[in-house]
Order: C-alpha cells, then sequence, then structure tokens
C-alpha cells in the first residue's frame, strides 16, 4: 500500500506578539496532528500585501485569530482588505479553508455579512455552543454533542450567518460556525485551535484588552474547562476534508 505524503497547510497568521506567534504555530500543528513542519506561515504584519499566489502549492489554508488588529478598521491594518479578497479568491477556486476567529470575521465580510462591535459584555472563556440542525449533515460537525465546549475571545462578531452559507454553531449573541455552500471552506468564530491552557497564556498576555484587571481576569479563568472537541475539529478538517 502507498503511504500518503503529510499534508502541507498554510497559515495565514495576525499575530504580532512573538510568543503568540510560535504558540499560535504549536497550536495549529497539535490539533492538526501534524508536525509543524507540515504548516508553513505567512504573517500579514510581515507581509501584508498579498494575494492568492501564496496559497499556490498547498494542500489547505488555516486562518488564525488575532488581538491586535480590528476587520473594521481597513485603512489601518492593510492586510485586512488583502485577507478578505484571499478568502473570496479561495472561495472561487475552491480551495480548502479553515478559518478560526478573525478568520471567521474576515470570511464573513467576504462574503458579504456584517460585524458588529462589542465594546463591553462580549464572549470570553470557555462557553458552551450549541449545534445548528444543519450540522447534522456536515462532514465535521455530525458527530459533536449538542451543546460542546469551545474557547471564545472576540469583540467583534456576526449575529446571523453571511450569505451563501449554512449556519452549523451558534450561541444566543452570534453565528459560530458556518460553511460554504458547496466549497470546502470552514469558519468558526470559536477558537478550534486553543484548549485551557492555551486560553490561561493568551489572556494573561492581553489581559489589558480583554479584562477588567486581575480579578477579571482569574474569573473567567477558574470558570475555564478543557474544550476536547472542539480542538478535534481539526484533525477532522485534516482527515476528512484534506487528506479526503
Amino acid at each position: 500500500m502507498t503511504q500518503k505524503k503529510p499534508p502541507r497547510l498554510l497559515l495565514l497568521q495576525i499575530r504580532d506578539e512573538v510568543r503568540v506567534r510560535q504558540e499560535e504555530h504549536e497550536s495549529f500543528a497539535q490539533y492538526c496532528e501534524l508536525p509543524k513542519e507540515c504548516i508553513d506561515i505567512h504573517n500579514v504584519f510581515d507581509k501584508p500585501e498579498f494575494g492568492l499566489e501564496i496559497v499556490a502549492g498547498y494542500d489547505a489554508l488555516l486562518v488564525g485569530g488575532a488581538s491586535e488588529a480590528s476587520v473594521g478598521e481597513p485603512d489601518r491594518y492593510p492586510f485586512v482588505p488583502a485577507s478578505i479578497a484571499l478568502m473570496r479568491d479561495c472561495i472561487g477556486q475552491g480551495v480548502p479553508v479553515f478559518a478560526s476567529c478573525f478568520g471567521f470575521q474576515l470570511a464573513v465580510l467576504a462574503l458579504g455579512g456584517t460585524i458588529i462591535k462589542d465594546e463591553s459584555g462580549f464572549e470570553m472563556g470557555s462557553i458552551p455552543i450549541s449545534l445548528h440542525p444543519n450540522a447534522a449533515q456536515d462532514i465535521l460537525m455530525h458527530d459533536l454533542p449538542n451543546p460542546f465546549m469551545a474557547i471564545a475571545v472576540h469583540r467583534e462578531r456576526s449575529v446571523e450567518c453571511p450569505p451563501g452559507a449554512v449556519e452549523l454553531a451558534f450561541t444566543q449573541p452570534c453565528c459560530h460556525a458556518f460553511k460554504v455552500i458547496d466549497k470546502p471552506f470552514w469558519a468558526f468564530q470559536f477558537h478550534p485551535e486553543v484548549d485551557r491552557a492555551c486560553l490561561v497564556e493568551r489572556l494573561s498576555i492581553f489581559k489589558e484588552q480583554y479584562t477588567d484587571g486581575d480579578d477579571h481576569l482569574e474569573e473567567v479563568l477558574a470558570g475555564a474547562v478543557e474544550t476536547p472537541w472542539s480542538n478535534h475539529l481539526l484533525r477532522s478538517f485534516v482527515e476528512r476534508v484534506v487528506l479526503a
């Protein structure tokens, strides 16, 4: 039997902080269950201008989160329009995509949806995510429990599933997962690549942006739990989409 070659994935990374750059790369590799060498990086803070050519030769695109940028400020962050254009091109060309958090928001805008910003009361920590009935037919989410726990830390959100996609998961405030119709493109507002330990590290680094101080941080972290079903989504994407 001929053994399949390991897939080659590209991570579109929207991280400026050095420690988080490294940790995000390691987290995606861990939950894809692939060596880090299988996942290359295009960091938009280093190279803000790019197009579809960056995914040439890769089997799939991963898009990560961001704590130092906003999809609502394209003039301040010139990589936002380039990232949205890349999402549209990947959809048009049928490139397999797994987008998390900031990547979800980029995908919403690429499909003509709307993102709103919360100044307070936003989702943060490990939270229960409900499955939409559509998830029962989805190749990645059909075998998840309802609800399942996932890590979410975001100040921007989409209330509704964008046009051209089917909703797969939600919370009361927002749509949390969708798939583009007839395309191998999934987007998640929560963080499938983040577990409890990673949440502790990330919030400790960015506590001034997301919390009201040490007491608030401790409260969020005290309620955090492990999120194995959410974390398993990346391996499902590799096995059921990329390697299939």
